[in-house]
């Protein structure tokens, strides 16, 4: 029996490269994707194939050439794509919002976004898992975070609709929307008082980690939740 192919889109760092080592460690084969800075090292998982192709999601064309590109090489049509791959800017409140920087953030968040699910719906295997990733923000309120917000929620609608447009081949959509992760773009213009203040948000106190979202994935991706559809999986340490 081949193994799978999982396709990880924004693959190259922080919670993407915890969702690649989690399904190349469930007996994936992955192909993970990047802007501008290829993985250096490549990750190495015991018995897998880990290929890094980059692209641009904003452009239609340069996502559809990952999935030839992919298929090729892998022999075939993926079975689990992962819609990873976003922006984040410097929050701040609606009324003093950036029109530039709300531009990109629907851009790459939503425009990439619509393009990697469209792929996505047109090239999966029969029976395959379709997963993007949103953000608790969504549910949760927080001043300054709104139009990030509003671009995951976005993603949210779309992945609802495509599980009801999908089922009949078998395929299962899935959203995962984490409250704050300790990852390097996280940390980006914090504090160690900024990063607690995120911690206190959860009831445990704390933020989570890239590898508790990578499993959360992964287990998406199993057939051991062949039962869950259509659901947006809220792993934030009871934030909301």
């Amino acid at each position: 029996m081949s193994k799978k192919t999982a396709i990880v889109f924004g693959g190259s760092r922080g919670i993407g490269a915890a969702i690649v080592a989690a399904l190349a460690n469930d007996g994936y084969n992955v192909a993970l994707t990047y802007v501008s800075n290829q993985p250096n090292p490549m990750p190495q998982v015991a018995d897998a194939t880990i290929k890094a192709y980059q692209v641009d999601i904003r452009d239609p064309k340069s996502v559809s050439d990952v999935f030839e590109k992919v298929s090729a090489d892998f022999g075939g049509a993926p079975d689990c794509v992962v819609a990873n791959a976003g922006i984040n800017v410097p929050p701040g409140p609606l009324g003093q919002f950036s029109d530039e920087k709300f531009r990109d953030l629907v851009e790459v968040n939503i425009v990439g976004a619509y393009n990697i699910l469209k792929a996505a719906s047109a090239n999966i295997a029969d029976c395959g898992t379709i997963i993007g990733l949103t953000t608790s923000l969504v549910r949760f309120a927080a001043p300054g975070l709104g139009p990030y917000s509003a671009t995951k929620a976005a993603v949210e609608c779309l992945l609802r609709s495509m599980q009801k447009e999908l089922a009949g081949r078998g395929v299962r959509v899935n959203g995962v929307a984490p409250g704050p992760v300790d990852t390097d773009l996280f940390r980006s213009g914090k504090d160690e008082a900024a990063v607690q203040r995120s911690a206190a948000m959860s009831p445990f106190n704390r933020v989570g980690q890239p590898e508790e979202i990578g499993a959360v994935v992964a287990f998406l991706a199993s057939e051991k939740s062949s039962w869950i559809a259509g659901q947006i999986v809220q792993p934030n340490g009871g934030l909301v």
